[in-house]
C-alpha cells in the first residue's frame, strides 16, 4: 500500500480509517487516547512514543492503525485544535482543565476536521464517554458543551467535511476537491 511520509516521520496510508470498523475505534481512541497521554506527559518524541505504546497492544492492525492515524493527526495539528478548545473555554483557565479531557477534546476536534467518514455524533459520544470513564464526574458534560460548540462554529464557517453512507449534511456534504 503506497503511504506518503508526514513532517513527523510518519508514513501516513489515507484511507486507512476508512477500512476501520466502527467497533473497532472505540479499542483504537483507547490506545490513541494512551498514546497522546504519554506525549503529552513525557515531552519524548511522538514517534517513540508512539512506537512504544503501540508495540504493547496486539490488537488487530486496523484498530493499530486507527490508533496511530489518530494521534498522527492530533500531533500534527496541536495548535490548531487547541485553539479550537480555547475559544471556547471563556470561562476556564486552559492548562487547568484535566490532561485527560483536553486530549479527548483534541481527538474529537480531529476526528471532526480530518476524519471524513466518522459522524460528529459517533465523535461527540465516544468522547463523553471516555471522558466519564477516565477523568472526572464531571468530565462528561463538560466535554459534550465544549465539542457542540466546537461543532457549531466549524458547521457555520464551513470547515466541516463529511462524506460517507449517512454524512451528506456536512457543508458540502462532500470531500474537498483536490487539484
Amino acid at each position: 500500500m503506497a503511504g506518503t511520509t508526514t513532517s513527523n516521520n510518519f508514513t501516513e496510508d489515507e484511507d486507512v480509517y476508512h477500512a476501520s470498523a466502527p467497533g473497532s475505534r472505540r479499542r483504537g481512541r483507547e490506545i490513541a487516547l494512551q498514546g497522546l497521554y504519554a506525549i503529552e506527559l513525557s515531552g519524548e518524541p511522538a514517534v517513540k512514543v508512539l512506537r512504544d505504546v503501540l508495540g504493547f497492544h496486539e490488537e488487530e492492525s486496523v484498530i493499530r492503525d486507527f490508533a496511530r492515524d489518530v494521534v498522527i493527526k492530533a500531533v500534527e495539528h496541536h495548535d490548531e485544535l487547541d485553539g479550537l478548545i480555547r475559544r471556547h473555554v471563556t470561562n476556564w483557565d486552559f492548562d487547568r482543565i484535566a490532561i485527560i479531557d483536553r486530549i479527548v477534546l483534541r481527538m474529537a476536534i480531529c476526528e471532526f476536521l480530518y476524519f471524513f467518514d466518522i459522524p460528529p455524533k459517533v465523535s461527540i459520544d465516544e468522547a463523553i464517554e471516555m471522558s466519564k470513564l477516565y477523568s472526572t464526574d464531571q468530565s462528561g458534560r463538560f466535554v459534550n458543551g465544549i465539542l457542540d460548540a466546537v461543532l457549531l462554529d466549524l458547521k457555520k464557517s464551513g470547515q466541516l467535511v463529511k462524506s460517507g453512507r449517512g454524512l451528506q449534511n456536512g457543508s458540502s456534504g462532500e470531500k474537498p476537491e483536490t487539484s
